[in-house]
């Protein structure tokens, strides 16, 4: 599995901001409440930033061979797996509330300071999401062989031939 591309965790929050800004004008439009997301929202998408880092930790400990008993590589695969839908995830939120956040204060009419904190807190806790993701996700990464670093040996030995 590849590690998360930077170019498309950048394209997903552009994109979900636009989602988050249209989603707004949307609301407004058919004179519907703007949506806030609850604080409540923006904690547990921390929370579960700081838990996948904690997940990586043994993970983290066995690929420096600072661990004392081996992991079991499903486990590994599913922090790793995790630690990639997090950071894709956290990705997204973090766009669609920073999304919600510039209609909130681009509006003519002074939003509410409740709205705009919430915006901004889901704004935070998504990027904790996305953090927590790319560590756990780096501190699931193998360093490379020794044999890689080494020039690679001829397929076939040379011999001299007769004649």
């Amino acid at each position: 599995m590849s590690r998360s591309n930077p170019a498309v965790l950048v394209l997903l929050a552009v994109l979900g901001g636009a989602a988050g800004w249209f989603l707004e004008i949307a609301r407004v439009a058919m004179g519907q409440p703007v949506l806030v997301p609850p604080y409540t929202f923006a904690v547990v998408l921390g929370l579960i930033g700081i838990i996948i880092v904690l997940y990586a930790i043994p993970v983290f400990r066995v690929v420096r061979r600072t661990a004392t008993r081996p992991v079991d590589p499903f486990y590994a695969t599913r922090v790793v797996l995790l630690a990639k839908a997090s950071s894709v995830t956290g990705a997204l939120f973090a766009g669609i509330a920073a999304g919600m956040l510039v209609f909130l204060l681009s509006r003519s009419v002074v939003a509410a300071v409740g709205s705009v904190q919430m915006a901004v807190l889901t704004t935070v806790g998504a990027v904790v999401l996305l953090a927590g993701g790319l560590i756990a996700e780096k501190m699931c990464t193998l360093p490379p062989n020794d044999d890689e670093r080494q020039p690679p040996h001829p397929t076939t030995p040379t011999t001299p031939t007769r004649t």
